[in-house]
């Protein structure tokens, strides 16, 4: 009897009906800046490790993690970018939580993870552009953000 019930719940382990669930976090500004650059790496259909990378440097610096804090808090924001299927809805909760200069830091740190891989790829520039229009920055501050993110590393038209 024991040994039948230990068996199964072996099985269930690697069915995925073991009852274990991974907490959504909740969708603050954090995790939603978290999961918007998550988003914007993915834009391309390619999540690379210089863009996970880029992720956990920016959730480092400006949350004072650690880089183990800051893999974590990613993991959190790879689970809400799944969840949250409108990228409105993750810029809405930024805007409404953070100030004008914040939301201009967020469009910057955005824009460093799109140009982590070197490549700027038209996906991601339409994804940014709607992210920047939810945050309500301005073409022209946008522009400006763009080409000084992008100023500082070789990146080519993808």
């Amino acid at each position: 009897m024991l040994g039948a019930f230990m068996f199964d719940r072996i099985l269930s382990l690697f069915s995925g009906n073991g009852g274990f669930h991974t907490e959504l976090p909740a969708a603050d500004a954090r995790t939603a800046l978290g999961a918007l650059m998550v988003r914007a790496a993915k834009a391309d259909k390619a999540y690379l490790f210089e863009e996970v990378e880029q992720i956990d440097r920016v959730l480092s610096k400006l949350y004072n993690l650690n880089p183990v804090q800051a893999a974590k808090m990613r993991a959190q924001c790879e689970l809400l970018e799944e969840e949250m299927p409108d990228t409105e809805n993750l810029a809405g909760i930024l805007h409404d939580a953070i100030s004008v200069d914040d939301r201009e830091a967020a469009v910057t740190a955005l824009w460093s993870v799109v140009f982590a891989d070197g490549v700027e790829h038209e996906e991601e520039d339409e994804l940014l552009h709607a992210v920047e229009a939810a945050l309500g920055v301005s073409p022209a501050d946008a522009k400006r953000l763009h080409d000084t993110e992008m100023a500082k590393r070789p990146v080519r038209r993808g």
